[in-house]
């Protein structure tokens, strides 16, 4: 399955990533040499293959308590590893390279319920839900294929997220420079990578919504003509009501200490609706309320750091990745309230934005394959390392 040059094991991975703005099935073509944190890898190719609207409004149903049900979840795990598995060849056609050539996949899958703390007085235990199914992946493609990673690190008693940490110090990680990491789909999730440290010294959190309120307000005001305000545009128009954002950083999430996670079951579209309505009272345009919905999610970011990150580390630099990293009204808000910090795209630093998260699951995937630990318990909770990950023999 993996090809050995050398003392070091070199192998062609397909990373897939779906996240909680469901965007569409990312995948990442990588060349991977090594394990551990001396892993190189270098990107070869990458394409998202979209959802169509319906599907993303079914996937958004099966994320709400009022509209799930076990029906749809069992019927939508295969419908979803179908749509990874074509994003699967979509991106060795990309690259001219056959799917044999190929000698594992790494999935993340589609999380559409996470619950990272027990309720006790609802019986509910620490768990967690990505579908798309590895064995369906696998019979499509005919390769190997690792995924479910989460549920490993909650039996090690964590929270299942976030999980980017250690590809975060493998990609970026500095002998000088103490960099946060700020993942920006969905849901927001950092790395804090202090200069020079060890796996067990990164931490990791989600600072909260991060394109997920913006997106489903945008489609609501659009009559369902945009999924999504691209570049910031709509934002650039109005003025956010900061101190109405100021009351909506009284959300409980936001006070509570990392190690810490959240997903559309707290921020979904319950509470994009609810975000509506109050907008409605307060009278404000529909270029306020983009440009509310995306001062809330630099806002939540940036306090986050102030209370949890910057008292207790040196910080040099913000880099930015996933689709907020193209709304240019949002890291010009980031900016504003990081005054003195540099604010930057992973672009930058030789990383595509959009490939980054798709590329590490490749990694993790990898550590998985050779039996080493890839979970990072400083910033999920987890009582000890443990390999993340199973397999499906294409």
């Amino acid at each position: 399955m993996i090809r050995i040059t050398g003392f070091q094991a070199e192998s062609l991975v397909i990373g897939l990533m779906s996240g909680t703005s469901l965007d569409g099935v990312d995948a990442a073509l990588v060349r991977i040499k090594g394990s551990g944190l001396s892993t190189a890898s270098r990107l070869l190719a990458y394409v998202q293959l979209p959802y169509e609207e319906e599907f993303r409004e079914r996937i958004k149903a099966l994320c709400t308590i009022e509209h799930s049900n076990v029906e749809d979840i069992c019927s939508m795990n295969f419908l979803l590893a179908d749509q990874f598995a074509a994003a699967a060849h979509a991106v060795c056609h990309q690259a001219g390279i056959a799917m044999d050539e190929v000698d594992f996949i790494s999935s993340h899958g589609q999380t559409v319920w996470h619950i990272p703390k027990e309720d006790a007085g609802r019986s509910l235990a620490r768990s967690t839900l990505q579908l798309g199914d590895l064995s369906v992946i696998a019979a499509r493609t005919g390769r190997p294929v690792v995924g479910d990673f989460r549920p490993a690190d909650m039996a090690a008693g964590g929270q299942g997220a976030p999980l980017v940490s250690y590809g975060d110090l493998i990609l970026f990680g500095d002998p000088q420079r103490g960099r946060i990491l700020q993942n920006i789909g969905g849901i927001g999730n950092c790395s804090i990578l202090p200069a020079a440290c060890t796996a067990d010294q990164v931490t990791a959190y989600d600072t909260g919504p991060g394109n997920m309120i913006i997106d489903q307000v945008v489609l609501e005001l659009s009559g369902g003509k945009l999924a999504y305000d691209e570049n910031g545009k709509w934002a650039a128009e109005g003025t956010p009501d900061q101190a109405w954002v100021s009351e909506m950083m009284q959300h409980p999430y936001f006070s509570l200490m990392p190690p810490k996670s959240t997903g559309r079951e707290q921020f979904g579209a319950a509470y994009a609706a609810a975000f509506l309505a109050g907008a409605g009272e307060r009278g404000l345009s529909s270029a306020d309320i983009v440009a509310t919905a995306t001062w809330f999610t630099a806002k939540s970011i940036t306090d986050s750091y102030k209370r949890w990150v910057f008292p207790e580390y040196k910080i040099d630099e913000i880099i930015i990745s996933g689709g907020g990293a193209h709304n240019e009204v949002l890291l010009s808000m980031l900016s504003e309230l990081l005054p003195g910090r540099t604010v930057a795209k992973a672009s930058s630093f030789g990383i595509d934005d959009d490939a980054k998260e798709a590329l590490i699951f490749a990694l993790l995937g990898n550590e998985c394959i050779h039996g080493i630990p890839n979970n990072v318990p400083s910033a999920t909770g987890a009582g000890r390392r443990v390999v993340m990950g199973k397999l499906a023999l294409g």
